[in-house]
């Protein structure tokens, strides 16, 4: 099964699988003197990357988005927290928020996986 929904679908499990793992650190690290949180930007990467002008990419040294395999997530750090007492950034109540948020992300994009294989099943089946 090779469509650009679906690949974002897979793509969307990544992005939400690295996010946790980025969320969960920061949470460690709470008490980390001098630790900057770090955190996942990719949505907005999909927007400007989907709002542009589609070509046909035929050439992986061509510049645009043939496909979600070309879209990346990029981890950063955040700066628009203010530092604790030790110089660290971590917010426990914004990164648990961010934790829950990430799990409805990751089911929403879960159902849609099932939906979609579940179609196929029926079509194969009947």
């Amino acid at each position: 099964m090779s469509d650009f929904s679906y690949d974002l679908i897979k793509k969307g499990l990544d992005v939400s699988s690295l996010r946790q793992k980025t969320t969960s650190s920061n949470i460690a690290n709470l008490n980390t003197p001098n630790y900057k949180v770090n955190k996942v930007e990719f949505e907005e990467l999909l927007s400007q990357a989907t709002n542009k002008i589609n070509m046909k990419k035929t050439n992986p040294m061509h510049y645009g988005v043939g496909g979600a395999d070309d879209i990346e997530p990029v981890v950063e750090k955040r700066t628009s927290t203010s530092l604790n007492d030790n110089g660290n950034n971590v917010d426990v109540d914004l990164e648990m928020t961010q934790l829950a948020a990430n799990e409805i992300y990751y089911n929403v994009l879960i159902q849609q996986l099932n939906a979609r294989l579940g179609n196929l099943n029926y079509v194969i089946n009947k």
